[in-house]
């Protein structure tokens, strides 16, 4: 919805605030900024929820409370009634309103009734004490950094580099004060680790299968509930294919858009799935040789991820969501999580139960700062605001009982949500094998090439006052067995790669970037009718 900053206490200086809340313009659309003694609060606002009125930052109607929010409560309708039904008295149409009334009502229990991608900021006035929140899974960001006399805010790292200080990040599901010196104390008020404990585990397949339906409807049902166009990020692969299909039925007024090269086996089938459910569809096509220094550069300084293999997708997922934005879509929804929640990596199917699950539940806690990020940083700099459906905490909370059994089952991952969906999935969708988008099309080995230098890039943005760049965790829980601890271990005595680890690495991305250049060479000249057909 939007990038938020603030600045509280007596040193808070106007001119550093404006240069937070100018580093946050693409984000939004407007600037709005509210100028206090010693509290400085404004947002760069993507109009989204009551386009007009929903003003921020966001004031209480006896003023004590200023709100500075980024993202959408899903359910603020329900929630209006009910505060309604108690007596509040709505301004607008807007979610923003809601938000501060039910905090107002029920305090720091408001966020345990919120159902959304959110983080925000609620101020009292008269004391500069501010009240942190972060949504569940982490969709949305927030960071803070101390200075003498001052506590800065702001959805972004970029934001806060300039005050040269530590900067600190509000996990996923956290919340908590700050006090006018500045001490943060945040505490979980939702543990993901003991979502669905205490439930019993569903292992009937019909009966997972029709919950897994509802769950995920019921998601991008909410995330559509909205008169602006709807875009799609499609991969051609199972999730992605299935967000689609969902939102093309409640949303009819949706755009379909991919990116990867123009003969890869993903952009057929998505061309082919968009022309079948009769869906506007927007190819980027993009070749290795596109990929220059520049764009490793650009994605790096916008994404401001800390593991290799993240900032390699984050690459291919800006000239996506600048398609977007050139299309006039601000609201996207994206298949992101459902590899994570469904047993879509092999991981958890190579170890025992328990160690599997304890690999989902690392996967699952670790998303605010890997995948989500990247969706959130690459989206919400082009200015448009990706949602994530297969991560709604109702559909987190069914996975967290299905067993291992229903998620792969006869050699094929995401079993239960093929099964669920297998009457309306076209056959060519879903027997089709996972097949990460940059991979498969060979931009992931392009951009290889430059790996060497993420973590000076990453350092050159000043992004290491949150956290250095390091190792793909997955890469050193392969190489760990799948052993959980012991890759934890591994991760933090050797957090970065070795020179001669990236020499490695580097020799084989330069022989995969010359094979094609030798196949033109030496190859026989391709005719017309040598074309390959869509799959099917």
């Amino acid at each position: 919805m939007c990038g938020i900053a603030l600045s509280i206490g007596p040193e808070a200086d106007p001119v550093l605030f404006r240069r937070m809340l100018a580093i946050l313009a693409p984000r939004g659309e407007v600037t709005e900024a509210r100028y206090e003694a010693g509290l400085l609060a404004g947002t760069r606002r993507l109009r989204v929820v009551d386009r007009e009125r929903a003003v921020q930052p966001w004031t209480s109607t006896d003023e004590r409370w200023l709100l500075c929010f980024n993202g959408e409560i899903f359910n603020h309708r329900e929630l209006r009634a009910k505060l309604t039904g108690l007596g509040h008295r709505f301004r607008t149409g807007s979610d923003t309103e809601v938000l501060l009334a039910a905090f107002e009502r029920w305090g720091e229990d408001a966020v345990t009734r919120l159902r959304g991608e959110y983080a925000f900021t609620v101020v009292e006035r008269a004391t500069g004490r501010a009240y942190l929140a972060r949504d569940p899974l982490g969709v949305k960001p927030l960071y803070w950094a101390r200075k003498p006399g001052c506590l800065h805010l702001a959805s972004e790292v970029k934001a806060l580099v300039g005050h040269g200080a530590p900067i600190g990040e509000v996990p996923p599901g956290h919340h908590g004060w700050a006090d006018a010196n500045g001490h943060v104390r945040l505490r979980p008020y939702l543990d993901l680790l003991t979502l669905g404990q205490g439930l019993p585990e569903i292992d009937d397949p019909d009966e997972a299968a029709l919950l897994v339906r509802a769950a995920l409807r019921d998601s991008i049902r909410m995330r559509v509930d909205t008169d602006l166009t709807v875009g799609v990020v499609l991969s051609g692969g199972l999730d992605s294919s299935l967000a689609l299909l969902h939102v093309r039925e409640l949303h009819p007024d949706c755009v379909a858009v991919t990116v990867g090269v123009p003969d890869s086996p993903d952009v057929a089938y998505a061309r082919r799935l968009a022309a079948d459910l009769g869906v506007p569809h927007e190819v980027v096509e993009l070749r290795p040789r596109d990929i220059r220094l520049t764009d490793i550069r650009e994605a790096i300084r916008i994404s401001e991820l800390t593991e290799y293999g993240d900032i390699i997708n984050a690459v291919v997922s800006v000239p996506l969501f600048r398609r977007l934005r050139q299309l006039g879509v601000k609201v996207a929804l994206t298949g992101d999580g459902s590899d994570e929640l469904f047993g879509g990596y092999p991981m958890y199917h190579e170890v025992g139960p328990a160690a599997s699950r304890r690999l989902f539940l690392h996967k699952i806690r670790n998303l605010g700062r890997t995948e989500l990020q990247r969706v959130d940083r690459t989206s919400m700099d082009l200015g448009v605001e990706a949602r994530v459906p297969f991560l709604d905490l109702s559909v987190v909370e069914l996975a967290m009982r299905l067993p291992l059994a229903l998620k792969m089952r006869d050699g094929q991952e995401k079993w239960i949500v093929r099964r669920a969906f297998a009457d309306v999935l076209p056959d060519y969708i879903s027997q089709r094998p996972k097949n990460p988008m940059s991979y498969s099309s060979g931009l992931h080995e392009r951009v290889r090439l430059y790996k060497p230098l993420f973590a000076r890039l990453h350092r050159s943005f000043g992004y290491h006052l949150l956290e250095p760049v390091r190792r793909d965790f997955d890469n050193v829980l392969t190489r760990c067995g799948n052993d959980l601890d012991r890759a934890i271990a591994h991760g933090i005595a050797r957090p970065d790669y070795t020179v001669l680890e990236h020499a490695r690495d580097l020799v084989g991305a330069a022989k995969w970037n010359a094979a094609p250049m030798v196949r033109r060479l030496v190859g026989p000249r391709r005719t017309r009718g040598d074309e390959a057909p869509l799959p099917g």
